[in-house]
């Protein structure tokens, strides 16, 4: 990275968009275990600097698919958290009308393809968004995230293949928190680096530091401009860690105490937090983000349980037959 090569506007947004993924994260939690909201949640904590990175070097017109966690993918791509709360809420004002809940949520307006919760489910379908863009000789790009197990799903071998083949503009995004649910990475797969499966289809595989907000970016940013002018696609591994649990009912007793705390010493927001001191960001500037961000959340809050619920009969809305 150049070290002035920033502005601290665009510093202090990577760090404002973390930060609400993170305190949004955090109230949904507190939601749930009070009993407050309904259903059930895949939470992102721990992992925000994977998507503000990525979503950052993206422009309108391009699109995501996410995973069985959203929230961080749709924050950073610019949803509005008033329609997300709502959506977990369950709330006709939600993003999905209610109806899709924490693992449906997306807003194609926004570039999030809605829907997409089973493992690996978004890979092909991003091929396919892809291979549109080219057929269309459109100047964009399609974007996939998908977490380390879904690479073990034939889907991913098959897209990846496809991809490579007709040259299309997706980039294939591993937030690779070592777990897939409780398993650790290393009991289902021989590979030291997942992008080292690149190679089988003689595409670029990439393996950087997912805590690392600026590395993340600047390496999708480049993967990008190569698949907008044409240059294919890009595997790009982003080692982080999940600080939460699978689900809202799980402890994370399978982590081990040490592998955690190194974890949490080394979180993207604690590590970029140092970073924008060491640059002379003031302490007060970063304390009055996270109290305005807070504030967000909070006003978020009470607009989802003011909300209305959608009336039975919008079941036979939206029906495609």
């Amino acid at each position: 990275m150049k070290e002035n090569y920033y502005s601290t506007e665009q510093l202090l947004m990577f760090y404002r968009k973390m930060v609400l993924i993170r305190e949004f994260e955090e109230r949904v939690k507190f939601l749930f275990l009070e009993g407050t909201m309904p259903g059930t949640i895949h939470q992102y904590q721990g992992q925000e600097a994977c998507a503000v990175g990525v979503c950052s070097a993206l422009k309108k017109g391009d699109i995501i698919t996410t995973t069985h966690r959203p929230h961080g993918h749709c924050i950073a791509m610019g949803m509005d958290i008033k329609s997300m709360m709502a959506e977990l809420f369950g709330k006709v004002t939600g993003c999905c009308r209610g109806k899709g809940g924490s693992m449906h949520m997306g807003d194609i307006e926004k570039g999030v393809v809605p829907g997409i919760a089973i493992v690996g489910g978004g890979i092909p379908i991003a091929t396919g968004i892809g291979f549109g863009f080219k057929m269309k000789n459109m100047p964009n790009v399609a974007v996939c995230f998908m977490g380390d197990g879904a690479t073990n799903e034939g889907t991913f071998h098959e897209s990846l293949n496809m991809a490579s083949v007709w040259n299309l503009p997706v980039i294939y995004v591993v937030e690779n928190n070592l777990y897939g649910a409780s398993t650790h990475v290393s009991l289902v797969m021989k590979v030291e680096k997942i992008s080292e499966r690149a190679s089988a289809y003689r595409i670029p595989g990439i393996t950087i530091d997912g805590n690392d907000v600026i590395k993340v970016y600047e390496t999708a940013m480049e993967a990008v401009e190569k698949a907008r002018s044409g240059g294919g696609p890009t595997l790009i591994e982003l080692l982080t860690y999940r600080i939460t649990g699978h689900s809202r009912r799980d402890p994370a007793a399978y982590q081990p105490p040490e592998e955690k705390k190194k974890a949490l010493e080394n979180e993207p927001i604690k590590k970029f937090t140092s970073f924008l001191l060491s640059r002379g960001v003031s302490k007060e500037i970063i304390e009055s983000i996270r109290e305005e961000v807070k504030i967000e959340i909070e006003e978020a809050v009470k607009y989802a349980m003011e909300s209305e619920y959608p009336l039975p009969e919008d079941t036979l809305n939206d029906l495609f037959a």
